[in-house]
């Protein structure tokens, strides 16, 4: 194959926080999601509160009656696409030490990154087993895995409390805010953001270059003027 014919790459960023089943199912759809296409996925992980923070919102688990329906639906659509996903034994919770394990595992060529691996083991740790995400024993066992898993490749382990660990998420929440992440999961390929699990689809078709995407319809929505604003 020549160049001239080589499928196009698509760099894509997944920016999340194990806290979001909604990260977690969008994750574990992804691969089908991107079937067939030649792509690179960065997966960057972001502290959710402080982008809702940056942006004056409460996450849905802060809002009641909305918590609720968030667990029914997110359990719904596990078993609607064969996910297994269970809820944890409390929620929300603080996910920091999360976090900063999965970035104790980036390198210093992708400090903002966590590989698919790593990311899959921050999601099932939260959303398999229906245990507490934060017992200390929990944490410990996985920051052990995770260490084992980074020194069988020959690979650079930080201690996760480290100042270097630290700055690597707070640059990480920095640039997603400059990208116009405001939630997650967020998906940014070519300066466009795709948000949410039920977004993979029009992700997909941007990536297949459906004709939509060749219009004006993409930019329009950032030139509609609001009738009327609500203050806090």
């Amino acid at each position: 194959m020549t160049a001239a014919t080589a499928p196009r790459l698509h760099d894509i960023t997944f920016w999340y926080d194990p806290i979001s089943p909604y990260a977690c199912l969008a994750f574990e759809r992804l691969p089908l999601a991107l079937q067939g296409l030649s792509v690179q996925v960065r997966y960057r992980p972001v502290l959710f509160a402080a982008l809702l923070k940056a942006n004056g919102q409460l996450g849905p688990a802060e809002i009641p009656g909305k918590r609720d329906w968030t667990y029914r639906q997110v359990l719904w659509l596990a078993q609607q696409h064969g996910v297994a996903l269970d809820l944890p034994a409390a929620h929300p919770f603080n996910p920091l030490p999360l976090l900063r394990l999965g970035l104790a595992t980036a390198t210093d060529e992708a400090p903002g990154e966590t590989s698919r691996y790593v990311t899959e083991q921050l999601f099932r740790h939260v959303w398999q087993g229906g245990r507490d995400a934060t017992a200390p024993q929990r944490l410990a066992a996985l920051e052990a895995g995770l260490q084992e898993h980074m020194t069988q490749r020959g690979r650079p382990w930080l201690a996760p409390d480290t100042d270097a660990v630290k700055q690597r998420l707070r640059e990480n929440t920095d640039a997603a805010l400059a990208a116009g992440v405001f939630g997650v999961p967020a998906l940014v390929v070519g300066g466009r953001l795709f948000w949410g699990l039920d977004a993979l689809p029009m992700l997909r078709d941007c990536l297949d270059g459906g004709a939509w995407f060749g219009t004006d319809a993409w930019d329009a929505p950032g030139r509609l003027p609001a009738a009327v604003q609500r203050r806090p």
